[in-house]
């Protein structure tokens, strides 16, 4: 009930607030917030497209400060910080190793795995790889992803706006509220899963 509880009231500031707030909540919290903001845009609220635009730059843009505060910062920082997060200088060198043989399967299991994504991409940064071909990587990512959120919130506000039509929204919106909240849960698992078999190779 509290995932229930939270998208309605992500919902409700979506409307409330402008592309600028949206783009920094994205920031913070990507998916959620797209699902919202597409299911506001079915309503007429927003422009779907510009809703696209601002999930893809709300997700690579975080990453690419990630990625800068490694290249620019300096090593005795960055082994300060990474041991917070379990970073060894073995795990650097690790990381390094798998970057030189396996660059872009290790920047997708990077981008799929939370938990390790931040720590990671400043690691990337730090190790001066390719930003382009960082970036590219992110990409891959974070399109699907944003395309997945936004049609899933797109087409359910779609399906609530013929519903209030029909005069029955109450029994709908619960229901879209699930399959969206599904849908997050959904991804997340399927990423974790992902990350862990391209971890394997």
């Amino acid at each position: 009930m509290d995932n229930i509880t939270d998208f309605g009231n992500i919902f409700d500031w979506v409307i409330a607030h402008g592309y600028f707030f949206i783009f920094l909540v994205m920031c913070a919290e990507g998916p959620f917030v797209t699902a919202a903001a597409g299911f506001a845009s079915a309503l007429g609220y927003f422009n779907p497209w510009f809703i696209f635009l601002l999930s893809i730059a709300g997700d690579l843009i975080p990453d690419s400060i990630y990625y800068y505060i490694g290249y620019f910062g300096r090593f005795k920082f960055i082994e300060n910080i990474g041991h917070r997060f379990g970073s060894t200088q073995s795990r650097i060198e690790h990381l390094e190793e798998l970057l030189k043989k396996h660059f872009g399967k290790t920047m997708i299991m990077l981008k799929l795995t939370p938990l390790l994504s931040a720590m990671g991409f400043v690691l990337v940064g730090y190790l001066r790889r390719s930003y382009p071909k960082f970036i590219k990587y992110c990409a891959v990512v974070t399109i699907p992803k944003s395309i997945f959120f936004l049609v899933i919130g797109f087409f359910f506000g779609h399906l609530y706006n013929i519903n209030e039509y029909l005069h029955d929204a109450s029994i709908l919106f619960p229901l879209i509220v699930i399959l969206v909240v599904g849908g997050y849960i959904g991804y997340g698992k399927i990423s974790f899963l992902i990350g862990k078999k391209i971890e394997k190779i």
